[in-house]
């Protein structure tokens, strides 16, 4: 016997100027159930949660919230009725602790005499009460600027679980989690479906949303292509309605030799070490034609790796070659200047210019490699960061009203599509992609792994870090596998099995490379 609805959303549409974000719309959530929402980038998804919310407000369609009818919601009105949204993009304020990030707007205040006063010691009570619900183990006074990703999305959830709920909204939320996190979300989450929340859930790993949903309605283009119960559905039939087609599972070359230490090298890394410890006497080549990716569990130093190759962190020691030119890179700006690009995990805090345009973000680079006295010298020229805005919007197929647009307007794929033409525009020859699906959906994955494989065929050299193995596994020729800082093994792609990685990622015996490095 189905429950009556703790919410409704009848014939919801959205209009903004040019387009249609959501058009007819109907979807509802139900108490103890976990509602998944999912589709491209760009069907509408956050559009339809943000009316929920009250951010934006419907052009026409109603909210039925506790058998009342609402034309539109305020925040104020959300609040109220105990709907809570746990956004992608993170919300935490860096420079306050733990414990005040939880209460921000809502402090607890004690009397003494006529004075009131901050409880202090009670936010800090409950912060800890609500931390152990998440999985975080952290003094509540510690400073959010000094948390992980990952540790900044568990506040974002204990915030969220700070206040009584009714209807929980979770965008995304296990995009920053390692799998030990992931679970214990997932406990978190039966217990709050027990307690009769109802929860949407927005992810684009199937495997998620298989094992935690109860249903899912699938969107395109700001329709409802329809709702299912979870069991009855496969991971295929969810790509199918999303994208309309089947989408290619394996990027790599059927003729592509299994190993390439007989190609010409385009990359080596010889002996680097960083000062805090985080990467160790790290060594290895990549090949002309050769996708490596990076494997290992988070913290184990390979994203430290990619900071320090590209001028992001210091390094200790260590050389670096590109075509057999020895690089000297210390900055950022100096690896930009010797052909080095570097796709970040958090596009929207290092990946783009929130106050710029499409064009801006897509030209700037290739600026910086050009102009005279680092960029003090000289003019912008319009007409060029026109063209090639335009050419990339055209190569990479970025879906956007114009490249006048600003890209915080455009979808998480569509994002990483305008930080990718940054890189193509200013030609780079070694291309580094920390998290590159990082919040994509599946139809943009596949256009984001055929560009690595054509970057790659095209004599780019690529290299990808990224914590999901059958994405690891799907585009690169060759994984190494990073454990405490060093790289332990390396496998070619016929050896390369999720079993033998993470093996090679959580043993304890001896670092052993399996090819010359």
């Amino acid at each position: 016997m189905q429950t009556q609805p703790l919410v409704e959303m009848q014939h919801v549409r959205k209009v903004f100027p040019g387009v249609t974000a959501l058009a007819d719309m109907s979807f509802d959530v139900r108490a103890g159930e976990v509602h998944v929402l999912l589709g491209e980038n760009g069907a509408g998804k956050s559009t339809l949660m943000k009316i929920l919310s009250g951010v934006y407000t419907p052009t026409s369609g109603t909210i039925v919230l506790d058998g009342k009818t609402y034309d539109r919601l305020t925040p104020r009105d959300a609040d109220k009725l105990g709907v809570r949204v746990i956004y992608q993009e993170l919300s935490v304020i860096p420079t306050l602790s733990i414990y005040e990030n939880l209460f921000v707007g809502r402090l607890p205040v004690r009397k003494t005499g006529p004075f009131s006063t901050v409880d202090h010691a009670a936010m800090r009570s409950r912060a800890e009460a609500l931390l152990a619900t998440v999985g975080l183990s952290r003094d509540v006074r510690t400073p959010v600027e000094c948390l992980s990703i990952s540790e900044k999305q568990q506040v974002e959830i204990a915030k969220a679980l700070a206040v009584e709920s009714r209807v929980l909204i979770m965008d995304e939320p296990t995009a920053s989690l390692t799998s030990r996190e992931v679970e214990h979300l997932f406990s978190v989450i039966r217990k709050l479906r027990e307690q009769g929340k109802g929860i949407v859930f927005i992810s684009h790993k199937l495997g998620e949303i298989l094992e935690i949903g109860d249903r899912v309605t699938v969107l395109k283009d700001g329709a409802n292509v329809g709702s299912h119960d979870v069991r009855d559905v496969t991971a295929d039939d969810l790509v199918t309605m999303m994208v309309g087609r089947q989408i290619q599972k394996n990027y790599q070359h059927p003729d592509a030799p299994d190993v390439f230490d007989d190609a010409k090298t385009l990359f080596e890394v010889q002996n680097l070490s960083t000062p805090d410890g985080k990467v160790q006497d790290v060594s290895f080549r990549l090949h002309e034609g050769e996708i490596l990716g990076f494997a290992g569990l988070v913290g184990a130093g390979r994203s430290e790796l990619m900071d320090a190759v590209f001028g992001a962190a210091p390094k200790k020691s260590g050389r670096l070659f590109l075509r057999g030119r020895e690089l000297h890179v210390k900055t950022p700006y100096a690896a930009i200047r010797q052909d080095l690009a570097m796709v970040t995990e958090n596009r929207r805090e290092t990946g783009f210019f929130q106050n710029f345009d499409i064009k801006q973000n897509i030209s700037l680079v290739s600026y910086v490699k050009t102009a005279r006295g680092g960029g003090t010298i000289g003019l912008l020229d319009r007409g060029f960061e026109l063209r090639c805005a335009e050419e990339q919007k055209q190569a990479l197929r970025i879906k956007c009203a114009s490249v006048h647009q600003l890209v915080t307007e455009l979808s998480g794929g569509n994002q990483q599509k305008v930080i990718l033409g940054r890189w193509l525009a200013a030609q780079s020859e070694l291309l580094i992609f920390d998290e590159p699906t990082k919040g994509v959906d599946i139809g943009s994955k596949a256009e984001l792994y055929r560009l690595l494989r054509e970057l790659a065929d095209g004599g780019k050299g690529v290299l990808v870090v990224s914590s999901e193995l059958p994405e690891l596994l799907a585009v690169c020729d060759t994984i190494a596998v990073f454990r405490e800082g060093r790289l332990v093994r390396t496998f070619p792609r016929r050896q390369a099995t999720e079993e033998n990685i993470m093996l090679a990622a959580t043993a304890q015996d001896a670092p052993q490379k399996e090819r010359a490095l």
